[in-house]
């Protein structure tokens, strides 16, 4: 299995189809509710449901995803019955092998409702209709300006090395950032804010340290007078991400706004706190530079 756990929960849908191949005569006994097991959709709309929520049991690699919805739908033509599912998940990956899996389960039951009257009956193909959620649909993906500021008085004075600020310059230029820093500076109010205000506009402004507890973490102290607004919504993301894997996380003071046309953002100074930031904040924080210029936003 894939492991998933550093992605972010989102809203997945997926719809796939499965075409059954009948006879005219076979339809015309649909049709008039003559067939002798009875009306075969009913069966196939609860196996093609029960399909979809077992669909990790049936497929090795699939993780059991919490299913919320699930519709099945069929249309009767001429000489095939076509069998629709549709599946809606929260969650971190996406649901279009439920979808096929359930779409399959469909048809599968109607050939064997069908079967005492039509022995040359086939399943002629299953395919995925459609797929949405997840970070493939989020707005804002693609170029970007960034600058990353390491706080720390250790790493300043040259004590200790810089793991959580190459890190962040690693990861945000493989999501397509143009990336300066890291920049060091101590723990210090004034140098902190003289560093941002170096920064030029329309940058996404990430700083690790100085956000705990400790009586050196000053880094919000240095940010919350600059912002022009704040963004609650970007902290309590940061937090909760962090407490679902490090009950610890609760002690952090995240920090995010806006200064000038920057977007800034104070993370604690751990590689793992930093690598959490990112796989909780990413592509979807990169939608604030456009409303900031007054677009609408999407969905």
């Amino acid at each position: 299995m894939r492991d998933v756990s550093h992605k972010s929960s989102s809203l997945r849908e997926a719809s796939a189809t499965a075409t059954l191949l009948v006879s005219p005569a076979t339809i015309r006994l649909v049709r008039d509710g003559d067939c002798p097991k009875g009306d075969p959709f009913p069966v196939a709309r609860v196996a093609a449901i029960q399909a979809a929520k077992a669909t990790a049991q049936l497929i090795p690699y699939c993780h059991p995803v919490p299913v919320d919805w699930v519709e099945i739908e069929f249309a009767v033509l001429e000489e095939s019955i076509e069998c629709t599912a549709t599946v809606r998940a929260v969650y971190r990956t996406g649901v279009e092998m439920e979808a096929l899996t359930a779409a399959s389960v469909a048809a599968l039951n109607l050939f064997d409702c069908l079967k005492p009257v039509d022995s040359d009956m086939a399943i002629s193909s299953v395919r995925l209709l459609g797929k949405s959620g997840g970070k493939s649909d989020a707005e804002g993906s693609g170029k970007f300006l960034a600058t990353v500021i390491v706080v720390s008085d250790s790493v300043a004075r040259g004590e200790s090395e810089d793991a959580s600020g190459r890190l962040l310059v690693e990861r945000l230029t493989g999501l397509g950032g143009e990336v300066a820093g890291p920049n060091v500076v101590p723990d210090e109010i004034e140098e902190i804010q003289q560093a941002l205000r170096r920064i030029e506009g329309g940058r996404l402004v990430l700083l690790t340290g100085g956000t705990g507890a400790g009586p050196r973490d000053t880094t919000p102290e240095a940010v919350l007078p600059l912002l022009s607004r704040r963004l609650p919504g970007v902290e309590h993301r940061l937090h909760a991400f962090g407490q679902e894997r490090f009950p610890s996380a609760m002690l952090g003071r995240p920090t995010a706004g806006i200064i000038g046309e920057n977007i800034v953002i104070a993370i604690p100074g751990s590689p793992s706190a930093a690598r959490d930031a990112v796989d909780a904040l990413f592509p979807y924080l990169l939608h604030t530079f456009p409303v900031m210029k007054g677009e609408k936003h999407g969905g």
